[in-house]
């Protein structure tokens, strides 16, 4: 019953509560990437949600899009302006997804969503990772989020589909609160964002 009708409720409630407490953070961040970004301070892109079904993700645009000589973008870690890296170690890049939620294409506890190219990629098991709507915040994001191998992040997405909960959908929450204050797994070792997926090692 939480799954398939209460989670929504508070999804809804609950973003709409966010975006009001964190509308004057939201101004703030926003002026400041608009400067550092050349007019640009948001980040639009198709993401699969429920059922894999597309839809246009809104985040903070963290990074630049200065390019080398021969017009190809800069690596992620020299594209990321000052600002941007604060508001990436802050998680504040989240906040705008809460639309997101609000539009009820995501909710606020569930597997990240992904980028679509990765679809073709996942084994069976990983791909019912898409049986809930993603969230903002999820099982995997507080067991490791961005320093953990991508195998060991599906596994932590595929349990928290067969075990949403009420209880640990507030567990996660409050471990993200926890997560976010001591800015634990934004990314890999060396790297300023997640290596991309390149294919799962089981059998498809």
């Amino acid at each position: 019953m939480y799954k398939l009708f209460f989670k929504s409720i508070i999804d809804f409630f609950g973003a709409l509560l966010g975006l009001l407490i964190f509308c004057p953070i939201l101004v703030l961040v926003t002026i400041g990437l608009w400067i550092a970004n050349s007019g640009k301070p948001f980040f639009f892109q198709l993401r699969p949600g429920k059922n894999e079904k597309l839809f246009k993700i809104v985040k903070f645009k963290t990074m630049n899009d200065k390019k080398d000589v021969e017009g190809n973008l800069l690596s992620d870690e020299l594209r990321l302006t000052k600002i941007g890296s604060f508001v990436r170690k802050t998680s504040l890049d989240e906040i705008p997804q809460l639309i997101n939620v609000l539009k009820g294409e995501m909710s606020l506890i569930g597997p990240r969503p992904l980028l679509p190219q990765y679809l073709p990629l996942y084994s069976e098991e990983q791909k019912k990772r898409h049986q809930v709507k993603p969230g903002i915040t999820g099982w995997a994001q507080v067991n490791g989020r961005n320093a953990i191998s991508w195998e060991q992040k599906f596994e932590y997405d595929v349990w928290y589909v067969s075990q949403c909960s009420f209880v640990l959908d507030i567990k996660i929450v409050f471990i993200t609160v926890k997560k976010v204050f001591v800015k634990e797994g934004i990314s890999q070792h060396g790297q300023a964002t997640m290596e991309a997926f390149k294919g799962s090692y089981y059998e498809k």
